[in-house]
Parts: structure tokens; sequence; C-alpha cells
């Protein structure tokens, strides 16, 4: 199953929900969340600095991993960006790939 790193911003609203909560409800609602699309958190971390929390999540597919980012985005609370992560396996396939390309100017 694909894997995706979140990198989570909170809001002010986001982080009076934070405070409110702790730190294990908002992990346990968003493995829950996972758990309703087919996926898994595999590590969820708070940080300090502009981004807030770090979470890999497995999800069946790049559509879900989307319709997780956008449903996290449009709550108001929280801001997400989504990186799709890749095996050294992934990258071997890659690397395998027989193709042309002409950089610009050429």
């Amino acid at each position: 199953m694909p894997k995706y790193l979140i990198e989570a911003s909170y809001k002010p609203e986001g982080l009076k929900g934070i405070l409110a909560k702790g730190g294990s409800a908002r992990r346990d609602a968003v493995g829950k969340m996972m758990a309703d699309l087919g996926g898994t958190v595999e590590s969820f971390h708070f940080a300090f600095g502009d981004t807030d929390a770090y979470v890999i999540v497995e999800a069946p597919d790049n559509v879900t991993a989307a319709a997780i980012g956008m449903l996290v985005g449009a709550s108001g609370v929280v801001s997400c960006r989504t990186t799709p992560l890749l095996t050294p396996e992934d990258i071997d396939q890659a690397a395998k790939v027989n193709l042309q390309y002409l950089p610009p100017g050429s």
C-alpha cells in the first residue's frame, strides 16, 4: 500500500483543540479516519517550528490521499501538505525506465 508523508500546521483554532484534548486524541482521531478509509497510520509526531505534526500514513491510492488533504484543509483549522513516499525498490524500477528527454533550449 502506498505511503504518504503529511505535514500539518495547526491554525489557532486547531491548536485550541490540541490543548483541550491532547496529542494522543489527535493521533487516535487520525488513526480512525485512516482505518475508515482502508489505511493506517505508521507514525505520528508533533514538532516545533512551521510544521506542527509529521504523519506517515498508508492509503489505498492517490485518490484517497488527495481526499484526505482536501478534507483536512476544508476543516479550516489545519493546513497540510502531502508527499508520496517511494521505496528504494520503486526508484530501482524508475531508473530502468528507458525514455528520451530534451532539456529546455536544446
